[in-house]
């Protein structure tokens, strides 16, 4: 079986525990880095306040567990782990940890601080019976640039500590609208997260995307075309590996649809289609009482808070279009929410890199540790971070994916877009890097790493080949080395990998708050002509206008 990365960390922190085992201190570093090399990956959640944060954790997980009001255990920082059993434990800055009950109302966990004022508690940790939680820890973290300047303090400290590397392996950074707050952010976690390495591991989102569109039915083609501006912008473009529109709210809403809510859906796309325009026209409208519908007015209200005018419009269109029962309405609407989009992002981009990007936020702290309280057997400790750091190939493919994003690369167009799927971009399987066809046999993947190897290292040996340029040809071509090694058939092509330096690299580094929705013409529903697209659209089609 061969070695990982994560097997070369581990090897290191336990010869670091044999020259520190003698400082408690230090051994309690290093009992912090060994679990956090063995748990699961750290993604946290960040973002200015009302971002939507909570929501989108409670949508990503299919339940409401994180509050998502103004209450206080909004201002702490909130761990969710997976455990067979739930529980609830706060962490004090002074103290011991305290268990606290596990309550629900309404099917909403219910966290409190038992007395305990924000600033006093270091964090909430809860472990829940989700099987989204076995393969990542959702932490979930107090809104920046907020009023209160203790609360903004308590995620800039622990995202982008000072003295320390982050506790969060990656990030999910929220914007609704791009602010310099937001890139000043963005830039000390890829700071602190990264070092030297330069890497990028944030992705944006531009939540609550269906305020970009008033609530309109086609909001999302709009927060989708706002989102590739952003992404397009070069402060964000390199401290982000892109940026996804989602409507958390839509996605929390159909994750956790009631049968009651479908029937109080399946109610209104019933009406008339003038009754109906009248309806939903504006959120105001939507809650006033009425005798155009056997909805109640309290229903109507439970609909809006828990879907928004947007989901509650989608839904009813959805319904007319064929979504005969609440699952295949809640599927539909996370199809159109952009959750599967941002699903997709952080799989392709963090799980399929979850080793490399824990190793690299291990070797930080232990760096740290040896350059605080160096000793004379640490030289050994010291080569071995440096000779990870050398061989940590993803790495580099995100710190040239994040180079491509902010500043371009300097090859032609098509060759760009040829070592942005080759290096991961558009997912880390060997498949996705080839662009095969479905199906494709070892013997086909083998002819196609051949000619992809052939082409970068004739550009890279070309006497007319820049520096820079040569440079990137060498990321690329050591990720289709690994691919072909991968496979089995290393060394198969012409030429060898002595030209490529594993140290080398390139080593470098709005949204729209919508108005209050008015009873203006633009506003209205034409839903038939919506509800004939989506009943011959396939099930996965995103709706188009």
């Amino acid at each position: 079986m061969s070695r990982t990365v994560r097997d070369d960390a581990s090897d290191l922190i336990a010869s670091a525990f044999a020259v520190y085992q003698d400082d408690p201190a230090a051994t309690k570093v290093l009992q912090d880095l060994d679990r956090r090399l063995r748990e699961p990956l750290r993604l946290a959640l960040a973002g200015m306040v009302k971002a939507g944060k909570s929501t989108l954790l409670n949508a990503m997980l299919g339940e409401q567990i994180a509050p998502t009001d103004a209450g206080e255990c909004t201002r702490v920082v909130t761990w969710y782990r997976y455990s067979a059993t739930p529980y609830v434990t706060l962490h004090p800055r002074e103290g011991e940890p305290r268990r606290m009950p596990v309550k629900r109302e309404r099917g909403k966990l219910v966290l409190t601080l038992d007395g305990i004022p924000p600033e006093d508690v270091k964090f909430i940790d809860v472990g829940w019976p989700s099987s989204g939680l076995q393969s990542v820890i959702l932490i979930d973290t107090p809104g920046i640039a907020s009023l209160s300047q203790e609360t903004s303090a308590r995620s800039t400290t622990f995202l982008t500590p000072d003295e320390s590397p982050s506790s969060a392996d990656a990030i999910v950074y929220l914007l609704r609208h791009l602010h310099a707050s937001d890139v000043k952010f963005l830039e000390a976690f890829r700071d602190t997260a990264a070092g030297v390495s330069q890497t990028v591991n944030a992705v944006g989102v531009l939540s609550r995307a269906d305020e970009v569109g008033s609530g309109r039915i086609d909001s999302l083609l709009s927060a989708s075309r706002v989102a590739r501006r952003y992404e397009r912008d070069g402060d964000l473009g390199s401290l982000a590996l892109g940026v996804t529109p989602v409507a958390g709210l839509l996605a929390e809403g159909a994750r956790t649809l009631r049968e009651k809510e479908f029937a109080a859906f399946r109610e209104l796309a019933r009406l008339d289609k003038a009754s109906r325009d009248r309806l939903l026209v504006s959120a105001d409208r939507f809650v006033r009482p009425t005798d155009v519908t056997t909805v109640s007015q309290d229903a109507r209200r439970d609909l809006l808070g828990r879907f928004g005018i947007f989901g509650v419009r989608l839904a009813t269109t959805l319904v007319r279009g064929g979504a005969s029962d609440s699952s295949q309405l809640a599927e539909r609407l996370i199809q159109q929410s952009g959750l599967n989009e941002l699903n997709q992002v952080v799989r392709n981009q963090f799980r399929t890199r979850a080793d490399a990007l824990k190793v690299r936020g291990v070797l930080d702290g232990l760096d740290k540790l040896v350059h605080d309280h160096p000793r004379a057997e640490t030289g050994d400790l010291v080569a071995g971070i440096e000779r990870i750091y050398a061989t940590a190939h993803t790495l580099r493919e995100l710190s040239l994916l994040a180079r491509m994003r902010a500043s371009g690369l300097p090859l032609s167009k098509e060759n760009t877009v040829l070592a942005e799927r080759l290096v991961g971009g558009k997912g880390t399987p060997i498949t996705s890097r080839l662009a095969a066809e479905e199906g494709a046999g070892p013997s086909a993947l083998r002819q196609l790493i051949d000619d992809q190897l052939i082409h970068w290292r004739t550009l890279a040996q070309s006497p007319l080949t820049e520096r820079a340029t040569t440079e990137v040809c060498r990321v690329v071509i050591r990720s289709l080395e690994e691919m072909a090694s991968e496979l089995g058939t290393a060394g198969f092509a012409e030429g060898t990998a002595a030209d490529v330096d594993a140290t080398g690299g390139p080593g470098e580094g709005g949204g729209h708050r919508a108005d209050e929705e008015s009873e203006q013409r633009q506003t209205e529903l034409d839903d038939e002509e919506l509800t004939e697209e989506l009943a011959v659209a396939p099930a996965g089609d995103k709706l188009q206008r």
